[in-house]
């Protein structure tokens, strides 16, 4: 599933190649993709004619802010990528794969597809009247952005005095912090050199300090990168993710630590596979 970093590779392609896109026509293709109520029908009255202006990110989530002509508010088009959902920009007309579910038509002959090979990624549209919690209820739950000032060791301290599930367990719930999945736990628990099965409640002032700094140090990495692709993430133009290539132990079980030469070890942690050195996180 896109983390954090690819979430954000997308927002800014986004960002960058839909400047003043109108939404002409849309064609919807599944419609378990529609998420919001009244379903594709409703999704297609109230977005097409708007402007696609500016997009947000919240955790995993993309917000694109919708416009009428006269740039009053039409409210927000949402979307979660899940497992193998991806936006691609078309400039000419090329018939579409079979996992397109949603094409969006701009009046000059642009269009942008949201291609979804396991069809688990969701779309809402959410009125200018509503918040975007009330429509989109995973918001709600969501914890602090990493980057945010509330997210710090004492917000984590506070957060974990009770908690006895492991920390990796801990980092890839999205109430704890918003964004972080497997790859990125992975790392982030290198780099602050903290067991992934250590109890959250566990942790020193002095680990947690650590902890952030690696998860934004790691998460800006990537971002850096373009995010990581293992499999299906592309961005917008269809380009792979490099950060993957630099990994210090996700997916490198078997072989030699980059810093010490240990054996990288995997287990499951929470039903998830993890990855460690024994050495560097003891």
């Amino acid at each position: 599933m896109p983390e954090l970093p690819e979430v954000e590779t997308v927002r800014k392609g986004l960002e960058r190649l839909l400047k003043n896109f109108y939404i002409e026509r849309i064609e919807v293709l599944k419609e378990r993709s529609i998420a919001s109520i009244g379903g594709s029908k409703n999704f297609i009255n109230n977005i097409e004619n708007s402007y696609l202006c500016n997009w947000e990110r919240r955790g995993k989530y993309l917000i694109g802010t919708l416009n009428t002509k006269g740039k009053n508010s039409k409210g927000f088009l949402v979307v979660h990528l899940r497992m193998t959902g991806q936006f691609k920009l078309i400039e000419k007309q090329i018939p579409p794969c079979k996992h397109t579910r949603v094409r969006f038509f701009e009046r000059r002959g642009k269009e942008l597809r949201f291609i979804d090979i396991r069809n688990f990624g969701l779309m809402w549209y959410v009125p200018p009247t509503k918040s975007i919690p009330e429509i989109v209820s995973g918001i709600k739950r969501l914890g602090p952005e990493p980057f945010s000032s509330d997210f710090n060791s004492v917000y984590l301290k506070e957060y974990f005095k009770k908690k006895t599930r492991s920390i990796k367990s801990a980092l890839l719930d999205q109430k704890t912090v918003a964004g972080v999945g497997n790859i990125y736990a992975d790392e982030t628990l290198f780099d602050a050199g903290i067991n992934p099965k250590t109890e959250s409640r566990n942790l020193k002032s002095s680990e947690l300090k650590k902890l952030c700094h690696s998860l934004i140090k790691i998460l800006n990495i990537s971002i850096g990168e373009g995010g990581t692709t293992f499999s299906d993430f592309r961005d917008l133009e269809g380009i792979n993710g490099n950060y993957g290539g630099q990994a210090w132990v996700y997916r490198r079980s078997g072989k030699s630590c980059r810093k010490c030469g240990e054996i990288i070890l995997r287990e499951k942690i929470c039903g998830r596979s993890t990855h460690w050195c024994p050495n560097c996180q003891k």
